[in-house]
């Protein structure tokens, strides 16, 4: 630990963390302790933040974070070339994806991509990216969807029969 920042090692990596004077952070025994060090509305709401930040940076270096994305659609597809996640969404081409660094994805099946690392939030906004390219949509559920999510259907043009 510097002064302002924060490291956290472990076997599946090290993450960093800067942090605001508003907070102290001290290890006893097994644990780690965040102490605010006044009682200011600031101090109070950074308490919060730092003690979540830590707790996710401490579960990402010991067991990493996953996301599942589910592809629906007829002729939807992704595949994993490399460094690059070719997604077919059916738009008129291919849509090509980096897998930017600290970040790996799997495929599984042609409609199942999953987006590993130990970086809580760049595995939230990678996740988050591929879903934007083909958002489902609420009438037939098509597009990219995670795993967990519920989509609300609507009825058609023709309503109730």
């Amino acid at each position: 630990m510097t002064d302002s920042q924060i490291l956290v090692e472990g076997p599946k990596g090290k993450l960093t963390q800067d942090y605001q004077p508003y907070v102290n952070f001290a290890i006893e025994g097994s644990t780690a302790v965040v102490t605010r060090k006044d009682d200011s509305k600031p101090a109070k709401s950074f308490h919060g933040l730092y003690r979540n930040l830590l707790n996710n940076m401490v579960v990402g270096v010991s067991q990493g974070f996953t996301k599942a994305l589910i592809i629906n659609g007829v002729g939807y597809r992704a595949e994993l070339k490399g460094k690059v996640l070719a997604l077919n969404l059916g738009y008129s081409t291919q849509i090509e994806y980096a897998v930017p660094e600290g970040v790996t994805i799997e495929v599984e099946g042609q409609n199942k991509v999953i987006v590993k690392g130990i970086d809580k939030a760049r595995v939230g906004v990678v996740a988050s990216e591929i879903r934007s390219i083909r958002p489902p949509e609420p009438y037939k559920g098509k597009g990219v969807k995670y795993e967990n999510e519920h989509i609300r259907r609507k009825v058609g043009k023709s309503g109730i029969k």
